[in-house]
């Protein structure tokens, strides 16, 4: 990425593999989404903002 995602702008196209299978942003268009991303699993910062973000 070559500069920091700005509210309100469309994310790029992308397709990712999920414990649930294949994830698509196309296959998401017209739903709320939120893209949420984080260095690493069972860390204490990692876990610290995931609560503050009210995500469960």
């Amino acid at each position: 990425m070559t500069s920091p995602p700005t509210i309100g702008k469309k994310a790029p196209a992308f397709k990712a593999e999920s414990q649930l299978g294949p994830v698509s942003l196309t296959a998401l268009e017209g739903k709320n989404v939120v893209l949420y991303f984080y260095p690493k699993d069972n860390t204490p910062g990692c876990t610290t903002e995931t609560q503050g973000s009210g995500m469960r």
